[in-house]
């Protein structure tokens, strides 16, 4: 059995509907049950990442043999509280090394970073979503993962 990975990239404020955690419960368990998908990459800072967060932590309840790693942009450095803290909501926290005086670039690095170690991808991008004042980091991570040829999963589409 091979350990596929997956990552979570979406954005700060999304659309949480009671039919979006069936849907992102249903790829999980579905990338678990049939694509022998066992660890699973999330960052911060957004409202996705959170969501996903919550549904991983019912998936592990479930399916104990999978791992939930959380990717951070911040902090390379942790003291074994903080880490502690941290291992309440995942089974492993890591700082990219490339990501070391990355400065304002360090998210879009993270993901990708998490791109680059996953299979497969599942993003919440939604054009109405996106910010007006600025690019907007889920679509750059977006298209990177498209560059590298990923499986990608959007669940902002219906």
């Amino acid at each position: 059995m091979t350990k596929n990975t997956c990552c979570f990239i979406g954005h700060r404020k999304i659309s949480e509907t009671e039919d979006l955690k069936i849907r992102l419960w249903n790829l999980i368990e579905d990338l678990i049950l049939n694509q022998n998908v066992c660890t699973f990459l999330f960052g911060s800072k957004s409202g996705f990442n959170s969501l996903c967060e919550d549904v991983l932590i019912k998936a592990k309840e479930k399916y104990p043999h999978i791992k939930r790693v959380y990717v951070r942009a911040e902090f390379p450095h942790i003291d074994e509280q903080y880490k502690k803290y941290l291992l309440q909501f995942c089974d492993d926290t890591y700082f990219p090394e490339k990501l070391i005086n990355a400065q304002r670039s360090s998210y879009i690095k993270r993901n990708y970073e998490m791109i680059d170690k996953s299979d497969f991808c599942v993003f919440y991008f939604n054009e109405q979503h996106a910010p007006t004042t600025r690019k907007s980091g889920t679509k750059v991570a977006l298209d990177y993962a498209i560059k590298k040829n990923k499986i990608i999963y959007n669940l902002a589409d219906k």
